[in-house]
């Protein structure tokens, strides 16, 4: 089984900045793609970011130009990077990962992210 551990949410006042980890314990599992998702009281869960073991990165609209995605430098760990925090980003952050050939996902228990007025 693949296990994920996130870390880095807290409460930052608007215009902040904040990083999110995520560390994916998967001994002798390959991993494909890494990413997050966010979900908000009363609202679905959304897609953030990913990014591929290549290295090819993607964004939900309202990420790109303020957040960025990167691999650390552990095997199977991502960052992300979030800038210009405003309320509307306030939510549980969760951290996904797929495996490809075997057709399937994994996902962490979340880290909140309270963005103050």
């Amino acid at each position: 089984q693949v296990h994920l551990a996130e870390s880095g949410g807290g409460l930052v006042q608007a215009g902040g900045s904040l990083t999110l980890s995520c560390a994916a314990s998967a001994t002798r599992l390959t991993i494909n793609r890494m990413g997050w998702y966010r979900q908000a009281p009363g609202r679905t869960r959304e897609f953030v970011a990913a990014i591929t073991s290549r290295g090819s990165a993607n964004y939900a609209d309202f990420a790109r130009g303020r957040f960025t995605i990167a691999k650390g430098g552990a095997e199977n760990t991502i960052y992300l990077h979030m800038y210009n925090l405003t309320p509307d980003d306030t939510a549980v952050y969760i951290c996904n990962a797929d495996r490809f050939l075997v057709n399937a996902e994994y996902w962490g228990q979340g880290t909140q992210v309270t963005v103050s007025s």
